[in-house]
C-alpha cells in the first residue's frame, strides 16, 4: 500500500511538472503584448474674449478643414475699436505726410506780407523817435514822449525779428527730428491697428488642422470665459495607438519600426509604424499591467495605423504585440 502510494504522488507530481512546463512554453510562444487605445491629436481652440456665441455653422461630429469657422464670437465691439485705431492710422500718417511736405506756398507767402508788415512799423517808428527827438532838442515835447517813440521803435524791431524767424521755419522745411517722430508715432499707430486686427480675427474661431469636430462645449447664445475652450477638434486623418511600453522593451523599438496592433472588435490585424516613443519613462496606468507589475516604469509610444483605417474611432483599446 505504501508503495503504491508513493508511485500514487509521484505520477501526481510528474503532471504537474509537465502542466507547468507545458504553460511556460505557452508563455514563451504567445508575443508580449503593450496595451492601449486609439487616438487623434486633441486640438482645443479657447476663447479670447469674454463675448457671445452668435453663430456654430458646424455640427459636433462633421469632418472639419483649415480654415472652417468653428464658432462666431460677438465682434461688435472689437469691430468699433478697430474702427478707432485705424482713425489714429490715418492721423498719424497725414501729421507724417505734413512734415515731409513742408509748408504751403500760401503760409511762406503770409509769413512774407506779416513780415513786410513789420518792416514798414518799425519804418514808421523810426520816423517818429526822430522827430520826437528834434522836437525834444527844441523843447517842444517832453521826455516823455520821446520815451514812448523810442519803446515803439523797439517793439516795432523785435516784431520784425520774430517774422523774419517765421519765414525762416517755414522756408528751411522741417527739422530731421520732428520727421522721426512722426514716423515713429506712425508705426506705434499701426502697430496697435495690428494688436485690434488681431483680436478681431480670433472672434471667428476657425480649424487649423483638418479633422473631427468631436465637441462645442458652449451653447449657441452663452458668453463664453477668457480662456475656455469653445471647439475641441480631433486632428489627422487616420487615428494612432497610443501604448504604454515596459522598461525591458525599450531599447528594442524605435521610431519607424513597424508593430502588429489588435484592436478590439477586428478580427484581422493592423501593422503599424511607430512614430514616436518617449525618451522618459512614466508611471504605469492602472489598465495597461496587472497588479503585481503596476509598479513598474512604462514608455508611453505611439504607433500609426494606415490611412485605410481612418473611420475607426477614438477611445477604442488594443494591443500591440512587442518584439
Amino acid at each position: 500500500m505504501k508503495n503504491l502510494i508513493e508511485i500514487t504522488n509521484i505520477k501526481y507530481v510528474i503532471v504537474i511538472l509537465t502542466t507547468l512546463l507545458a504553460c511556460l512554453g505557452c508563455e514563451d510562444d504567445s508575443p508580449s503584448l503593450a496595451l492601449g487605445t486609439l487616438e487623434r491629436d486633441r486640438i482645443a481652440h479657447t476663447a479670447t474674449a469674454n463675448e457671445v456665441v452668435v453663430a456654430l455653422p458646424i455640427a459636433r461630429g462633421a469632418r472639419v478643414n483649415v480654415g472652417d469657422v468653428l464658432v462666431q464670437l460677438d465682434n461688435r465691439q472689437q469691430s468699433a475699436l478697430t474702427v478707432k485705431a485705424q482713425a489714429y492710422v490715418a492721423e498719424a500718417q497725414a501729421n507724417l505726410e505734413k512734415y515731409r511736405n513742408g509748408a504751403r506756398p500760401e503760409e511762406v507767402a503770409a509769413a512774407s506780407a506779416k513780415l513786410q508788415g513789420a518792416k514798414a512799423a518799425l519804418t514808421e517808428s523810426d520816423a517818429a523817435y526822430l522827430r520826437a527827438k528834434n522836437l525834444l532838442a527844441k523843447g517842444l515835447v517832453s521826455q516823455a514822449s520821446l520815451d514812448q517813440a523810442l519803446a515803439s521803435k523797439d517793439s516795432n524791431s523785435a516784431a520784425v525779428q520774430a517774422a523774419q524767424e517765421e519765414l525762416l521755419i517755414l522756408t528751411n522745411g522741417t527739422r530731421h527730428e520732428d520727421l522721426l517722430m512722426a514716423a515713429a508715432n506712425l508705426a506705434v499707430m499701426q502697430a496697435a491697428l495690428a494688436s485690434e486686427n488681431k483680436k478681431l480675427e480670433d472672434l471667428t474661431v476657425t480649424a487649423t488642422r483638418d479633422g473631427l469636430l468631436d465637441n462645442l462645449p458652449w451653447n449657441l447664445g452663452e458668453r463664453v470665459t477668457l480662456g475656455s475652450p469653445v471647439a475641441i477638434v480631433l486632428a489627422g486623418h487616420t487615428p494612432y495607438a497610443r501604448i504604454y511600453v515596459p522598461e525591458p522593451y525599450r531599447i528594442k523599438i524605435k521610431a519607424g519600426d513597424d508593430l502588429i496592433i489588435h484592436v478590439d472588435g477586428l478580427a484581422k490585424t493592423i501593422t503599424g509604424k511607430v512614430r514616436w516613443i518617449s525618451s522618459e519613462p512614466a508611471f504605469t496606468p492602472y489598465y495597461a499591467l496587472n497588479q503585481e507589475e503596476r509598479a513598474r516604469l512604462m514608455y508611453l509610444a505611439e504607433v500609426q495605423l494606415p490611412d485605410s483605417y481612418a473611420e475607426l474611432p477614438n477611445g477604442v483599446a488594443v494591443q500591440v504585440e512587442l518584439p
